[in-house]
């Protein structure tokens, strides 16, 4: 009797270890098929990502090489010298102008100008391109004058030689030239170019020196 107990007690064990085996081997093997899915598919699904992913980015490096265009570079090259012009002028008003409306709108213009020529060379600077020299605005402004409203070399005389009213009235007669100069550039570059910043100083430049042209023309009694 008790050695078919033990028989037993053996055998129940033995079914037991057994039991507990199989269930350790599922429980391993679907763990393993589990982790394994999941390795595979984590895997898969970054190999997908990867390989979605991989088209997109050596496609946006020239999407944003691309961002401007030749009229853009143009537009930079051609409006700083204008700026630079224009800032010259507004200078001489601080001494030389009488009108106290005419000395403000002088430092207006110098104070939107100067950070905007600054802009304009950093982007130049950034696609690679020459930023024009200090001194290109006198050949610029050499046979473009009624293209752009760049001051000649007698214009920039005549404001330099007057003074009090004389001075006001010259000041203004050519900022009007050259601002809508500055504006004729300005809806080019709307019209042609891609850069984004470049478009919206475009829009800026429209809308302020336009007003600043119906300024002056009321002041000389135009308007």
């Amino acid at each position: 009797m008790s050695s078919k107990r033990s028989l037993v007690r053996r055998t129940a064990t033995a079914v037991a270890v057994s039991a507990a085996a199989v269930l350790a081997l599922a429980a391993c093997g679907g763990n393993g098929g589990t982790g394994s899915g999941n390795s595979s598919a984590g895997h898969g699904a970054h190999e997908g990502a990867t390989a979605s992913a991989a088209p997109s980015a050596p496609a946006s490096a020239p999407a944003a090489q691309g961002q401007h265009n030749a009229a853009d570079t143009a537009f930079a090259k051609g409006m700083i010298p204008h700026h630079r012009q224009a800032v010259e002028m507004a200078d001489l008003a601080s001494t030389r102008a009488e009108n106290a409306e005419v000395k403000k709108l002088a430092a207006e213009i110098k104070k939107a100008q100067d950070p905007e020529i600054k802009t304009l060379s950093g982007w130049l600077t950034s696609w690679g391109e020459q930023v024009p020299a200090e001194g290109a605005m006198d050949h610029s402004a050499h046979g473009t004058a009624g293209m752009t409203g760049m001051m000649n070399a007698q214009e920039m005389d005549r404001l330099k030689n007057a003074s009090g009213k004389a001075f006001d009235t010259a000041f203004m007669e050519l900022m009007i030239k050259h601002h809508e100069g500055a504006v004729a550039m300005a809806k080019t570059e709307q019209t042609t170019g891609s850069f984004a910043a470049a478009k919206t100083m475009a829009e800026a430049i429209i809308t302020s020196q336009s007003a600043e042209i119906a300024q002056m023309n009321k002041l000389l009694g135009r308007s």
